[in-house]
């Protein structure tokens, strides 16, 4: 999913921004204290963008009772401006 703000700068963007995200490595202590690779900031075209997927049950209602039963969970990736959030 793409927020709106980063809808509006276009298909180009949004390529490279997925690029990006797709090819996120950064993780750290800082960013990713629990080891979940969840969460990413990053720069794109000198916009500062912040990736999150979040665990929802099949009704997409709630969280997931076991994020890492696919069985039972729908992963959502969002992608946003930093200012979005």
């Amino acid at each position: 999913m793409m927020t709106a703000g980063v809808q509006c700068l276009g298909l180009a963007f949004v390529g490279a921004a997925t690029f990006a995200v797709r090819s996120f490595e950064r993780f750290d202590e800082a960013n990713d204290p629990h080891g979940e690779h969840d969460f990413g900031a990053l720069v794109v075209q000198g916009r500062k963008l912040f990736w999150k997927i979040d665990y929802y049950d099949l009704d997409m209602t709630h969280g997931s009772p076991d994020p890492s039963d696919p069985a039972v969970t729908r992963r959502v990736l969002t992608i946003m401006l930093a200012s979005e959030y």
